[in-house]
């Protein structure tokens, strides 16, 4: 689902290819090559989002900017990244090369450094106390209750005219010409890199399921 979000709209690059049941809201830019799996969220409430080319973001993971008038938190995926499933990417920028795991979550006003590799569940926080740093808020016994509703507001406000646009037409990449053959050097550098990304993620996968099984039963 492609959404406007007040006068912005998802500007995606024609070759990216975004599954149908992925939701694409507001001030967003996908570049050339990329792929959103299905039931990926990206949103741009406040901040834009950029997401670089041929980066992947998988199934059910959020990449989420926001910012009201005190503070801004856009989110920049740089190219050749991969964002995990259930992965949540909030306010933070992902250099070029990154491997977010399954489950994953990085806050706002994070810097993932080129070729990072963050492991299922790792949790990347902002310095100092998260409340004041993301919501504005001073420290205090309520200060949740109170970033919760001027968080709320916020996003009433910002969502208040959403729309549904068309949904984006995803294309095959162009044949080549009978006859043409890719240089061989890139063959073996594009299939190396696809066979080591699906090891990692499926080593990944292997090392939630065993964490599963030995957490306690209640």
């Amino acid at each position: 689902m492609i959404l406007s979000s007040g006068t912005k709209k998802p500007k995606i690059h024609p070759n990216a290819y975004v599954a149908p049941t992925a939701t694409i809201s507001g001030d967003v830019t996908i570049g050339a090559g990329c792929a959103v799996l299905h039931g990926a969220i990206i949103t741009a409430e406040g901040a834009p989002v950029t997401i670089g080319a041929d980066s992947v973001i998988m199934e059910n993971a959020v990449v989420k900017a926001s910012g009201g008038s005190a503070t801004q938190f856009a989110v920049t995926v740089g190219d050749r990244c991969i964002i995990g499933p259930h992965a949540y990417v909030v306010g933070a920028t992902i250099e070029t090369g990154c491997m977010i795991g399954s489950g994953a979550v990085v806050y706002n006003g994070v810097t993932l450094k080129a070729h990072t590799r963050l492991n299922d569940g790792e949790t990347r926080l902002p310095s100092g106390d998260f409340i004041e740093a993301v919501f504005n808020v001073e420290r205090s016994p309520d200060a949740a209750a109170k970033a919760a509703l001027t968080y709320a507001q916020f996003l009433r406000k910002t969502h208040a005219q959403d729309a549904v646009l068309d949904s984006h037409a995803n294309k095959a990449p162009a044949r080549r010409s009978a006859g043409e053959e890719p240089p061989k050097q890139q063959t073996t550098e594009v299939d190396t890199v696809v066979d080591a990304m699906m090891l990692e993620l499926q080593e990944m996968e292997l090392k939630r399921q065993e964490a599963m099984k030995k957490k306690p039963k209640r």
